[in-house]
């Protein structure tokens, strides 16, 4: 009994490897490319064979209708003597003897011309008909048109196409070989694209290969050329750039946390297992737990800190974008580390217009001049003056903090946004080395930049946001109060951004 393949059964192996090619991307572009060719060339040679078999055959049926113009106006000018003598005398002054002239009466008997008799099958004046005759013994191909004249006679006109039958079979012997050299050029540009198809995606898989076993230095081969492939090669070789970036990041990172937060959670662990040998009252133990409690706390204010950047770098925070005027809340941050400032003997000096509209994260804008505000008091001299400007210039708002401390040497400029980064001026003050990175983080999640510069003595901490009007539509088209928007948050405390920088 015969039984019924299951659908989706496997197919023979024999199949299997016949349809093996087709899987191939690079056979399937060179088939593409064959069949275009082809079907391109072969239209053009049956267009061009077309037209020129037209032209002649054209060229012939004109001759003839102007031939037979000609003789019907002997026709009616003196009748059957005088068409009889003028065909006399168009086959006497045919010099290339290829006019074919018949006239026969009502009975189809011959009265003049140069063929024997009426062909077979020629019926009707509004054909025309391409047959064979004889004319002088000899047959030959002839194209000819029947015209009816009074009193029942009936003229042929044609023409000798014998060669006009050569020549066609000479273009369809041309046409043969020009599909055969459409075939071989077509084959040879087909393996030709197949092959360098080939070559590009085995340079891709080879280095996506050899990055997949962790050789991370290795890059597409680019050629130089500047066409499409060397576009995606540089693309390629760029996201390989940044993907070695972000992971030497990752490394520096894990190494700076495990670093940085051991000195904290060991401090807690030997004040706590100190407390539980050697306290010996209750307020010994309460100080002991507080101390441990403030360690512990900086560990967790650098993760905050961590899981906040990676927040901002990855873009999450743009769905709280909305307008607001930066002034008030300049404002409010100098008012309130002005009070620090004073009492660290420093002056904070302001210098913002009574407006200044954008658009943007608020909070996040807020807390990134809070950790420069902080940056500046904590490394200004006592005596010294830290400035916080603000305006708009080129489209864009900067935001300037000036202070007169040691500055940032220019061999750690390039570094200082670094998570973790302390350049040598900073390691005996509190912190972490994570305030310029959020910083620098917020700065690009608002199509800026963070621009660290000379102020000879100190250094002048510059925050470009591309974030107001003619930039990213800032408007007010309903008449905001920004008075409103400004209270949706409220400045951080100075003690919240410390440990950061």
């Amino acid at each position: 009994m015969n039984q019924i393949a299951p659908v989706g059964a496997a197919r023979p192996p024999w199949l299997t490897r016949m349809l093996a090619p087709l899987r191939s991307a690079s056979v399937r572009l060179a088939a593409v490319y064959a069949l275009m060719f082809g079907l391109s060339a072969l239209s053009l040679v049956l267009f061009l064979w077309w037209d020129s078999a037209g032209l002649l055959e054209r060229q012939v049926q004109a001759a003839i209708r102007a031939d037979a113009q000609g003789l019907s106006e002997r026709w009616q000018e003196g009748g059957v003597p005088s068409l009889i003598l003028t065909l006399q005398d168009r086959l006497n002054e045919n010099v290339d003897d290829d006019a074919i002239y018949l006239l026969v009466d009502a009975g189809y008997n011959r009265v003049a011309g140069n063929l024997e008799h009426w062909p077979h099958g020629v019926g009707t004046s509004t054909v025309w008909y391409e047959l064979p005759v004889e004319r002088d013994g000899v047959r030959s191909l002839a194209e000819v048109h029947r015209f009816d004249l009074p009193g029942g006679f009936r003229l042929l006109v044609g023409r000798d196409v014998r060669t006009r039958a050569q020549l066609r079979r000479l273009l369809t012997d041309a046409l043969f070989w020009a599909v055969l050299l459409v075939i071989v050029l077509g084959t040879v540009g087909a393996l030709a694209v197949r092959n360098f198809f080939r070559r590009l995606v085995a340079n891709i898989a080879a280095t996506a290969g050899a990055i997949s076993r962790g050789d991370l230095t290795r890059r597409v081969t680019v050629s130089g050329s500047g066409d499409e492939f060397d576009r995606v090669a540089e693309s390629i070789n760029d996201m390989l750039d940044r993907i070695g970036r972000l992971m030497d990041g990752v490394r520096q990172v894990s190494n700076a946390i495990a670093h940085d937060l051991r000195t904290p959670i060991t401090r807690a662990r030997a004040r706590l297992e100190d407390a539980a040998e050697h306290a010996h009252t209750p307020e010994e133990l309460h100080a002991a737990v507080e101390r441990a409690v403030a360690d512990l706390d900086h560990v967790t204010a650098v993760f905050q800190a961590l899981l906040r950047i990676a927040e901002i770098e990855a873009g999450a925070r743009r769905s709280a974008f909305a307008r607001f005027d930066a002034a008030p809340l300049l404002t409010d941050l100098a008012e309130l580390y002005g009070a620090l400032a004073e009492e660290r003997g420093l002056t904070l000096d302001l210098d913002v217009p009574p407006r200044l509209p954008a658009f943007g994260d608020r909070e996040l804008i807020q807390q990134a001049v809070a950790n420069l505000l902080d940056n500046a008091v904590k490394f200004s001299p006592e005596g010294g003056e830290v400035r916080l400007a603000a305006g708009i210039a080129g489209g864009a708002l900067r935001i300037a903090i000036t202070d007169q401390g040691p500055g940032i040497r220019p061999e750690d400029k390039p570094r200082a946004t670094q998570r973790f980064f302390r350049a040598e001026a900073a390691r005996n003050t509190p912190g972490s080395g994570l305030g310029l990175a959020l910083v620098q983080a917020v700065a690009q999640l608002h199509h800026g930049t963070l621009m660290l510069e000379d102020a000879a003595p100190g250094l002048a901490a510059v925050l470009v946001l591309a974030v107001v009007a003619g930039r990213v539509g800032f408007g007010n088209p309903r008449g905001a109060d920004f008075s409103e928007m400004n209270a949706r948050s409220s400045p951080p405390h100075p003690e919240a951004t410390r440990g950061l920088s």
